[in-house]
């Protein structure tokens, strides 16, 4: 997804030797794309400090997110009836838009549906494009075959087309569509194009942080009293900060390619049967605290 401010929903927290300070900012974003759309859009600025420190943030560092998120333009500051509050910009909700498909989508490649290639050739004049095509497309899931040819399954082709026009840089790439005809091993050079090892231990790691939640609310059957809900709250707002780059990273390979067993299975499985029995008493929750009902 393209924005003004050259963010994508999974990396819209993270600047280059920002990470130490990320958590914060982070938790506020995923915030604002889970539930602020849900309670009219904005948020006071009372009720978000109240619920972020519930999940161990205190005022000085809510504010100081809010601060850098409106100066990259994902938030924008108004008061209703004289209160102050937040809410997404323009820019914040074609994000979340976007975000949304990509975050609560399943899918995955068929192997017969073959590829989409981006080949590009992009001036050492622009070179400053040439990088930002290269991490769009990364951010897409492509995974680099040689220099100037990147790959995906072929369901990223309308992701990279539109990404490709809003770029502006239609004058420099090609995008093929094909398939595998040989030679070797194509799980091979999958393994070569995209580096699964990581990914694994990335899904590993949310399965191991959320898996147990997952158990605990199994064992109550789902349900969440109203006097229990900032806790519901709490554990859907970790869930969907620790998964939500995950899909930015994962091409959506088809099974046969993927290392067996293959860890994103069940990091998927507990994301989206805890964001079912979470979701709803959560934004009940939000809009307990927001009184935007």
């Amino acid at each position: 997804m393209t924005t003004t401010s050259g963010t994508a929903y999974g990396q819209a927290d993270e600047q280059p030797g920002e990470r130490q300070n990320r958590r914060p900012r982070s938790l506020i974003v995923s915030f604002f794309g889970t539930y602020a759309r849900d309670v009219g859009g904005w948020v006071p600025v009372a009720a978000l400090i109240s619920l972020m420190a519930g999940l161990g943030v205190d005022a000085p560092g809510v504010r100081s997110s809010v601060s850098r998120l409106k100066r990259r333009g994902l938030l924008a500051s108004e008061r209703v009836g004289g209160v102050a509050g937040y809410r997404p910009s323009p820019e914040g909700l074609a994000m979340f838009g976007e975000g949304d498909r990509r975050i609560f989508d399943r899918r995955v490649a068929d192997l017969g549906d073959g590829w989409v290639l981006a080949v590009f050739s992009v001036p050492e004049s622009e070179r400053h494009r040439r990088h930002l095509l290269r991490s769009r497309l990364g951010r897409l899931g492509f995974g680099t075959t040689a220099a100037g040819v990147w790959i995906a399954p072929a369901h990223r082709a309308d992701d990279a087309r539109r990404t490709i026009a809003d770029l502006d840089l239609t004058d420099y790439v090609q995008l093929f569509s094909g398939h595998h005809l040989g030679f070797g091993e194509l799980a091979s050079a999958v393994a070569q194009w995209w580096d699964l090892d990581a990914l694994q231990e990335m899904y590993r790691d949310f399965a191991d942080a959320h898996g147990p939640v997952l158990e605990r609310r199994r064992r109550t059957g789902g349900a969440v009293s109203a006097e229990h809900g900032a806790d519901a709250f709490a554990d859907h707002l970790r869930a969907v900060d620790g998964w939500r780059r995950l899909p930015f990273l994962d091409p959506g390979l088809p099974p046969e390619l993927l290392p067996h067993p293959w860890a994103g299975s069940r990091a998927a499985d507990v994301f989206f049967e805890l964001h079912g029995l979470l979701r709803r008493p959560a934004l009940d929750h939000v809009r307990t605290v927001t009184g935007r009902g």
